[in-house]
């Protein structure tokens, strides 16, 4: 049985959280680990990044050093500028953006600086990865606001 991403998702992805975290704290990763690629692609069958964008209107990726010099470089602007004009210094003392929606997001939902994006841009939402379920936390936060999370744990919950 598909999972069906409607209007309802976010609901119901707010309703199951501790479903998830119980089921990602007990579940054999090595095991779920395999099914990701599968899921992963699934998702995207269905669901349009720039229908959404949530990410992008919301949160901030990590800028790490080779985010900040490649970005820097592409707008040809020293590195320092860059942080300046950009980036601010978060909690856990990760470069993050100093504002949202992210400076970058184009008014189509596309991102401007597409090839040059951060690295976690790029591997986000990690429904493909072992950070969906080796990091429990950052994915119950991404469940609340990607749809590919949420299908990717609920189809996950659905073939245990």
């Amino acid at each position: 049985m598909a999972i069906e991403i409607n209007e309802n998702w976010q609901k119901k992805s707010a309703e199951n959280q501790k479903s998830y975290k119980f089921f990602l704290q007990k579940a054999d990763k090595s095991k779920l680990i395999k099914q990701l690629p599968q899921l992963h692609e699934e998702a995207f069958k269905t669901i349009d990044c720039l229908q959404c964008a949530s990410c992008c209107k919301n949160y901030s990726p990590r800028f790490k050093t080779t985010d900040i010099k490649r970005i820097s470089k592409h707008l040809k602007l020293k590195e320092s500028i860059f942080i300046d004009t950009y980036l601010t210094i978060d909690t856990d003392g990760d470069y993050v953006l100093k504002s949202a929606p992210c400076s970058f997001l184009g008014k189509d939902n596309s991102c401007t600086i597409y090839e040059q994006r951060p690295s976690d841009c790029k591997r986000f939402p990690y429904t493909d990865e072992d950070v969906l379920l080796k990091r429990t936390n950052l994915t119950l936060k991404n469940a609340s606001f990607c749809p590919a999370v949420y299908y990717v744990l609920e189809s996950l919950i659905q073939k245990k």
